[in-house]
């Protein structure tokens, strides 16, 4: 498990006074201002966050040492790391995605399938994208109760019970 969890990312400016254009990833989205200072991935740059108000898809904010339009554009794509210590516990049955990551993924009899590659959602639910070693490379395991029973994070492994043919090359 990482020290640091991507908390969300800057998407350009917004207006002509510096201010950027966040995306939260959070559960909260308001929540992204108060994890204190947010790191760039590589820590080179660290931001104080004060959100300035909502706008479409995210909000505006001031980040400290950002002063004009141009500082915030040159900051698009910019993803944000909050330390994992400022970050609020999870239930047993939530986990953040930079938990999940290069877990092993175990069927339900024990043979490895892979590796948690990445944790994709793209509207629906969660979906674990597992990259294992045969010739299929990866397969996208939807992250449900039902398909992925056990979570044990002390040990580093996914039990999961695949649909049918999900495997299969």
């Amino acid at each position: 498990m990482s020290d640091r969890v991507c908390v969300g990312a800057i998407t350009g400016s917004f207006g002509v006074r510096g201010e950027a254009r966040l995306k939260s990833f959070c559960a909260e989205p308001a929540d992204i201002a108060t994890y204190g200072p947010l790191a760039t991935e590589d820590g080179a740059r660290i931001f104080e966050v004060t959100l300035t108000r909502p706008v479409k898809s995210g909000f505006a904010a001031r980040l400290t040492g950002v002063t004009s339009k141009e500082a915030a554009d040159a900051l698009r794509g910019t993803r944000l790391y909050a330390p994992r210590d400022a970050l609020p516990s999870l239930p047993d049955d939530e986990y953040y995605h930079a938990d999940l990551i290069g877990l092993t993924v175990l069927d339900t009899g024990g043979a490895e399938m892979g590796r948690v590659a990445a944790v994709l959602n793209h509207g629906a639910g969660d979906i674990l994208e597992v990259r294992g070693t045969g010739p299929k490379g990866s397969v996208l395991v939807p992250f449900t109760r039902a398909i992925v029973p056990t979570v044990d994070l002390a040990t580093g492994r996914i039990i999961i019970d695949p649909p049918d043919g999900l495997f299969d090359d």
